[in-house]
């Protein structure tokens, strides 16, 4: 593991001359491991002469890393975001709406008809959640690419549900990756971060810009925690599809049950785009989470959560 530099400011050779550190906002060598780590493993070639840290960056939530690309944009112009999506992303969105002149339209993208429809000629980015939060709606990464390929779009992918195990959105052409690194990234309930990657070095020079100047990056003991959840990514994620699977097709066998959603279940609307791209070691992996609504609306919802005992009821 590497050391958890608390240093708030570095010492300089002569006024304004320093070794590669000035400031921990600006640079923060455990940061930086979080942030070429990440870059790496989302499939990221940014050299370490086009960026220190690989075309990855790391911040205080991934609330504000989405509010980061936003920052990308200039007033008036328009974005195409899947119809179900986190509820802070969506608030931040229909928010932005009114704060900034920025326009969204809201898509089920998992029609790519949907996307061509909802595309105009000031379309400037395409956000994406895939599986989505909380109906796990899958989108075809590769057919958003064929279609905003020749339209000078950004192609941003919330990549929170499925990870970096199960599949790389870089690696199909999109141009910036997004995580809340408090979900599988950290695995471990004990901190907050965000993080984003690009394949870009423009877009990485842009980015390192306003990560510097808002100051949303993250602390460098918190990088540590994270750091120290990605050790064993690839085990979780390995058991968490293999046990999610087991538990979806259970619950589809239970009369109390009205249906379930999970990518890996043949039953999920778009399973054949799971097979497709959501795979570790060649197989098909439909991720840790699963959507079920039981029958008898709230009243019987709320009984069930409250008798669970191994399960606690919270946030994420």
């Amino acid at each position: 593991m590497p050391p958890v530099f608390l240093s708030s400011t570095y010492a300089q050779g002569s006024p304004g001359v320093h070794s590669g550190y000035e400031y921990t906002r600006s640079h923060n060598p455990t940061r930086y491991a979080l942030e070429r780590c990440v870059a790496r493993l989302e499939g990221s070639t940014i050299s370490e002469e086009q960026d220190p840290s690989f075309g990855g960056f790391a911040f205080s939530s991934g609330m504000a890393a989405i509010g980061t690309v936003l920052e990308l944009l200039d007033s008036g112009q328009h974005v195409v975001a899947m119809d179900d999506l986190y509820g802070g992303t969506h608030r931040l969105f229909t928010d932005r709406n009114r704060s900034s002149g920025l326009q969204f339209t809201f898509a089920n993208l998992t029609d790519l008809s949907s996307l061509k429809e909802a595309i105009t000629d000031n379309t400037k980015l395409i956000w994406i959640e895939t599986p989505s939060n909380p109906m796990l709606k899958l989108v075809d990464l590769e057919g958003v690419v064929s279609i905003a390929k020749d339209r000078d779009i950004l192609l941003a992918c919330d990549n929170t549900f499925a990870s970096p195990a199960i599949h790389t959105p870089l690696d199909f052409g999109f141009d910036i990756v997004m995580h809340s690194a408090t979900k599988y990234l950290g695995g471990h309930s004990d901190v907050i971060a965000g993080l984003l990657t690009t394949n870009s070095p423009k877009l990485a020079e842009q980015i390192r810009f306003i990560h510097n100047s808002v100051g949303s990056v993250l602390g460098p003991f918190d990088s540590y925690l994270v750091l120290r959840g990605i050790k064993t990514l690839a085990l979780r994620m390995r058991r968490h599809c293999e046990s999610a699977l087991r538990i979806a097709t259970w619950l589809e066998s239970r009369d109390e049950v009205e249906f379930v959603i999970y990518p890996g279940l043949e039953s999920h609307p778009q399973h054949e785009v799971a097979k497709k791209q959501m795979r570790i070691d060649g197989e098909i992996a439909g991720g840790g989470i699963i959507t079920f609504v039981l029958k008898g609306g709230l009243k019987s919802c709320t009984a069930f959560l409250e008798k669970l005992n191994m399960f606690t009821i919270a946030e994420s």
